[in-house]
């Protein structure tokens, strides 16, 4: 018989419905059973995508000896990571508190009052060296609760501690000392040779790449353009991507971007389109122009759901075999391609040993130049042959069977996407990514809202019930306030500008942002959300949506709370910059200064491309074609000069002379 879960619309918390385990889903109905019983919550957190959830899944939850233990001994909860932040984020913390790190699947258990008291990550059904079997850990952890109470209770009031400390703010903003400190600490751990930072397991790490991206134009970080130059390079070549339909991994398991961890996450996905895209501006390079339209098109065609919504991911698994449907077998290959395939395959790294667990992942090894003087043939026509050997693999890998799909609908996730689909838009004069935009801001608006206009977290199945949280609302308002930018509908500013105000009404207390509204269910502790993990803080998105809102409208309290929460994060610039990369990059935008543009009149196309031509991150563009009388502040008293278009550039609503030049509006935006 299903357990409580079939009742949920998670995808993740449905995979386990089956489960022998009586597990039920995060609530009041699990505490009660708690204290009725007087047993300790075994809570196990996870997420639909995640391969370690699943060999966790297989070897403890669905035996059913294990899962008679838990019955037995526990009482047993699910959560999905990404519908429920909040907890996921509180219960990391006494994780990483424990242990020193964290990861999925999250296994801690607490008390009938929610506090925790033991924690660790993935446990294996057989013990290994150094870790404990899961069985070996659930008796210990019982005996533990029934004959020394006393430390357990002591523990969990430690824990308690450890997970409810504040970061304080700073006295001040990040100051461009703090960011010319913060550049050369992120380059201390730049991996010259392959990019991105640190070792295996690699991260993309977004936040802090767009860091490098906003600062390579000063002279104070001469490294940063070849640093993101690199890390670009490397990750687009690497199996990490997918080569054959697009879209990136959610990370490499080893230093070379090579063997990835096969699960695309859409919030990866939208950073990293947009990352390529304005990095391809800046940088002068069509390649990762190449790459962004690839990725969106991926997110489209593959994340996309009916009505406009985006799905939050693929999984690593398909088949029960983690990357079974993206790898080939070399004799396999070989067939797919035909009489060029010797040649391909040097370009695409193929091998008859593989290059993971006997098969391949394809990457580009090696320049199509270079293999193509060393089998005698024209870079054209290797160049040629690669791209319709790449159409016949994705051909043939589509009629496998796919990796399963996370149909929810995360909103802050979608709100990512509508920034990186709407600047796509407007950068590469591409209307389709403009009306993407717009589909997914009606479908988020229209079933991601409560009737009082609450947002929610996440949708599925006809279902949204979780009340959003900060990333949330600043995600999202930050999606909507950029699509206004990019096609100038009215709409979609009054939208954005309305979750910014709810923003601030639910999550803004005593000077700092919060991650759960005032209102949310009571935790052990209210949670902030500081550090970028891997997609932008709460806190981050927060800051840019506001500096958004207050160029748009001269607000002076958005300035005001946009300098608070860059305030939240001064002493991480200090200590763990790597952290905050996203507050890094938008306290650059502050400090740059930032600018407002008004375009006003019609046949405005010339000024307008102007503005988009640069990635202007400091920079907002409110645009009218004079028509009618504008709702936008930014707009007020700006009129045409007979007719022809006109553009504004404005620092705190102080402007300098009009221009009807584009050339003219560049100068003045340098």
């Amino acid at each position: 018989m299903p357990n409580r879960l079939a009742a949920t619309t998670s995808p993740y918390l449905l995979q386990h419905q089956d489960n022998p385990v009586d597990w039920y889903p995060w609530g009041e109905e699990a505490f009660a059973a708690a204290r009725d019983r007087d047993q300790p919550i075994l809570l196990s957190v996870g997420y639909s995508a995640c391969h370690w959830c699943h060999v966790m899944a297989h070897e403890s939850f669905e035996d059913p000896a294990t899962a008679a233990v838990m019955n037995e001994l526990f009482v047993n909860v699910k959560v999905d990571r990404e519908e429920r932040p909040d907890v996921d984020g509180i219960y990391m913390s006494a994780v990483q508190a424990m242990n020193g790190h964290g990861g999925w699947p999250m296994t801690v258990f607490i008390t009938a009052d929610g506090k925790p008291f033991f924690a660790g990550t993935y446990f294996p059904r057989e013990s290994r060296p150094g870790m404990p079997s899961f069985l070996q850990v659930l008796e210990v952890v019982s005996e533990a609760w029934r004959e020394r109470r006393n430390d357990v209770e002591a523990q969990s009031d430690r824990l308690v501690e450890a997970v409810s400390q504040r970061i304080q703010s700073g006295d001040d903003v990040i100051t461009e000392t703090q960011l010319q400190t913060a550049y050369q600490r992120l380059m201390a751990s730049f991996d010259a040779e392959f990019g991105g930072f640190g070792g295996a397991p690699k991260f993309p790490q977004v936040p802090g790449l767009e860091f490098l991206l906003r600062i390579h134009r000063e002279e104070w970080a001469p490294g940063a353009g070849p640093a993101l130059r690199r890390t670009l390079d490397r990750m687009a070549a690497g199996g990490i991507y997918d080569h054959l339909a697009g879209g990136f991994a959610r990370y490499a398991t080893d230093q070379i971007w090579l063997v990835p961890h096969f699960e695309k996450m859409l919030y990866d996905n939208a950073l990293l389109a947009r990352l390529y895209l304005r990095a391809g501006q800046e940088l002068d390079d069509d390649d990762y122009l190449r790459v962004a339209r690839q990725t969106l098109d991926y997110m489209l065609s593959d994340l996309g759901l009916p009505d406009g919504g985006l799905a939050s991911a693929e999984d690593a698994d398909s088949e029960g075999v983690e990357g079974k449907f993206y790898v080939f077998g070399y004799q396999e290959f070989a067939e797919i391609v035909g009489p060029d395939a010797a040649a391909v395959a040097a370009v695409l790294g193929v091998s008859p040993e593989g290059n993971f667990e006997g098969a391949n992942i394809l990457h580009h090894a090696r320049p199509i130049g270079e293999v193509a003087e060393e089998h005698g043939v024209a870079s054209e026509w290797l160049g040629a042959a690669v791209s319709e050997a790449k159409l016949r693999l994705l051909e043939a890998r589509n009629r496998r069977v796919r990796p399963g799909l996370d149909d929810k609908v995360i909103t802050a996730w979608n709100g990512l996407a509508v920034r990186a689909l709407a600047e796509a838009g407007a950068v590469l004069g591409e209307g389709r990514y403009l009306e993407a935009g717009r589909a997914n801001a009606r479908f988020v608006l229209a079933r991601l809202r409560r009737p009082d206009g609450r947002l929610l977290r996440s949708y599925r199945d006809g279902e949204a019930h979780v009340p959003g949280f900060l990333d949330d609302y600043a995600a999202y308002a930050i999606g909507l306030l950029t699509l206004y930018q990019a096609t100038g509908e009215e709409e979609w500013f009054a939208a954005g500008w309305e979750l910014v105000t709810a923003m601030l009404d639910l999550f803004w207390e005593e000077g700092e942002f919060f991650s759960t509204a005032h209102d949310a269910d009571e935790l052990i502790t209210r949670p902030q959300d500081l550090m970028d993990n891997p997609a932008p803080s709460g806190n981050s998105l927060a800051a840019e949506a506001l500096l958004m809102a207050a160029l748009l409208t001269g607000d002076p309290e958005l300035f005001d709370r946009t300098e608070s929460a860059l305030r939240a994060g001064a002493h991480l610039a200090d200590q763990y910059p790597a952290a905050i990369g996203h507050l890094l990059a938008v306290a650059h935008s502050w400090l740059a200064p930032p600018r407002e543009v008004a375009v006003v009149g019609s046949h405005a196309d010339e000024l307008l491309a102007a503005f988009w031509d640069r990635y202007r991150p400091e920079a907002v563009i409110a645009r009218s074609a004079g028509t009618e009388p504008s709702t936008v502040p930014l707009l007020e008293g700006r009129v045409p000069h007979h007719g022809d278009a006109l553009a504004y550039v404005c620092h705190r609503f102080a402007c300098a002379a009009p221009t009807a030049d584009p050339d003219a509006l560049r100068s003045q935006l340098e």
